[in-house]
This record gives C-alpha cells, sequence and structure tokens, in this order.
C-alpha cells in the first residue's frame, strides 16, 4: 500500500522557522519525484518544490526559492522542506505528493502526481 504522510506543521510568528518531512512508503523511492504542494483557504492548490529522488534535482516557485530547501534522504524514503523567514502568506495545508518522471525533471503540475499525502497544516502569525 502506498502511504504518503507528512509531518512538522504547526504555527509559527513570521520570520521562524518550520522542517516538514514526507516519509514514503509502498513504492520504489528511487524511481519517484516527490513534489510539496500547499493549499491556502480559498485558493488552489499550487506547486511549491519537488525533487528527483534518483538524481537530486529540484525545482521550486520564483516566492520561496530563497527561503526553502527540499531535500532527500534515501535511506529513509523521506523528504525534506525546510522553511525559513516564513510569511503570514506561506499559511495553508502542506501536501506531499509522488509522481513518476522518468529523464524528466520534476514539476509543480498537480496532474503529474499519483499519489497523495493527507497534508499538515502550517499557519504563520503576523
Amino acid at each position: 500500500e502506498v502511504q504518503l504522510v507528512e509531518s512538522g506543521g504547526g504555527l509559527v510568528q513570521a520570520g521562524g522557522s518550520l522542517r516538514l518531512s514526507c516519509a514514503a512508503s509502498g513504492f520504489t523511492f528511487d524511481d519517484y519525484a516527490i513534489g510539496w504542494f500547499r493549499q491556502a483557504p480559498g485558493k488552489e492548490r499550487e506547486g511549491v518544490s519537488c525533487i528527483s529522488s534518483s538524481d537530486k534535482s529540484t525545482y521550486s516557485i520564483d516566492s520561496v526559492k530563497r527561503r526553502f530547501t527540499i531535500s532527500s534522504d534515501n535511506a529513509k524514503n523521506t523528504v525534506y522542506l525546510q522553511m525559513n523567514s516564513l510569511k503570514p502568506e506561506d499559511t495553508a495545508v502542506y501536501y506531499c505528493a509522488a509522481g513518476v518522471f522518468g529523464t524528466y525533471s520534476c514539476t509543480g503540475r498537480l496532474y503529474e502526481y499519483a499519489y497523495w499525502g493527507q497534508g499538515t497544516q502550517v499557519t504563520v502569525s503576523s
């Protein structure tokens, strides 16, 4: 059974940091890219960052590039999202997802990800 379990969310003040974890099981981790997505109230879900488990190539949206860092520990089948300098606009439910990209770079397009976690809430207070 494929499982993606997010953890590490919480309430933090603006300027603070959180590290999200996504623990994966039930599939061959090295064959997949893992993406982080977020959905704020009343907004569409958007891709934030992704990493290919095989070559560790990454992608991030411009609004988080200098603040968020994605990494993976293949021995633990876990992907992390280190979020620094958090802003109130980062408040959202954060989801991780797994998708197969082959030799292509991972993207933030939701439809390219087959498996999804349940999400973890991140709230940034001003």
